[in-house]
């Protein structure tokens, strides 16, 4: 149980720290988001494969096989897809600490979609949860004043998109995941996402006159590779579900909370981006959030 907790606490706070480094790449390496997003997905989908090829090699052949998945899987992959590129360009327009933040409001888009398919109405842990969250956001965006938005209006729509297409990713695989073990399902999932990334990020390059991979030092490559490829997406997805599936789904949601934890810390420790004290709550109030989501779900 112990490794447990360990795994899926190490993953969640290495998605926390692909932030930072996303922050690094566009602010300082001058990275696009869509750029960030083909070449991540494209270094975790290899890491993930050839890790599936050699622990799942009979589950990843029969997925790659099976014509009835591929659908589910496309959908997927489109979801792994948007959620990575609305995600850099939501840390592009704000920061890694809340963009991450934000990003966690797919907890209550989560819950609100089961209830609609549940015809029920929340429960009251989650109700709870739900204006935890709605202040959250409004104490990032407002920072308290309810007369002004202290973050871009961009950032803010960014951060929205990018918890609906999260929404998307979480709920798409469900039925793969009854059926496989979610690594391979996650790699063939990467594989789509990396492919669809290349296609935009070509398209892109031929309509604006830009070079495919954009010039680089080696600091760059480091940011990239180590801190968002391998660690920031595959060791994160990874370990993640690894640890999940030894504590479970809701011990592993209240873990999760370490990804905005770990994004905000290092947005203001390593790279001295100004948090106020009104960011930290709306951290707080999020946090508090899924704790109370998870806990409703322990007792149903």
């Amino acid at each position: 149980m112990a490794a447990g907790f360990a795994a899926a606490l190490t993953g969640a706070a290495l998605w926390g720290f692909s932030g930072a480094c996303a922050q690094v790449a566009l602010s300082d390496h001058g990275m696009s988001p869509l750029f960030i997003t083909a070449a991540r997905s494209a270094i975790a989908a290899v890491a993930l494969t050839a890790f599936s090829a050699f622990r799942y090699r009979g589950a990843l052949c029969k997925i790659i096989r099976c014509r009835s998945l591929r659908g589910a899987l496309i959908l997927f992959g489109m979801g792994l897809f948007l959620s990575q590129a609305t995600f850099a360009a939501s840390v592009g327009a704000t920061n890694a600490g809340i963009a991450t933040v934000l990003q966690s409001l797919a907890t209550v888009f989560v819950m609100s979609l089961a209830c609609l398919k549940n015809r029920r109405p929340p429960r009251a842990l989650e109700g709870a949860g739900l204006l935890f969250a709605l202040a959250s956001t409004w104490l990032i965006s407002t920072q308290g004043d309810p007369g002004s938005l202290a973050i871009a209006p961009e950032g803010l729509i960014w951060g929205i998109a990018n918890a609906l297409s999260v929404t998307l990713y979480l709920m798409a695989p469900k039925g793969l995941y009854d059926r496989w073990p979610s690594i391979p399902v996650i790699a063939c999932g990467l594989c789509v996402a990396a492919t669809v990334a290349a296609i935009a990020l070509g398209c892109a390059c031929i309509a604006s006159g830009r070079a495919l991979v954009p010039p680089m030092d080696a600091r760059g490559w480091i940011v990239l590779v180590g801190g968002i490829g391998l660690l920031g997406t595959a060791c994160a997805f990874g370990l993640y579900l690894f640890g999940v599936a030894i504590v479970g789904a809701v011990r592993g949601s209240l873990l999760g909370t370490a990804e905005p934890a770990s994004a905000m810390v290092l947005t203001a420790c390593w790279l001295s981006t100004a948090v106020s004290a009104a960011d930290w709550l709306g951290l707080a109030l999020m946090a508090a959030m899924i704790c109370l989501v998870a806990l409703s779900s322990i007792k149903t």
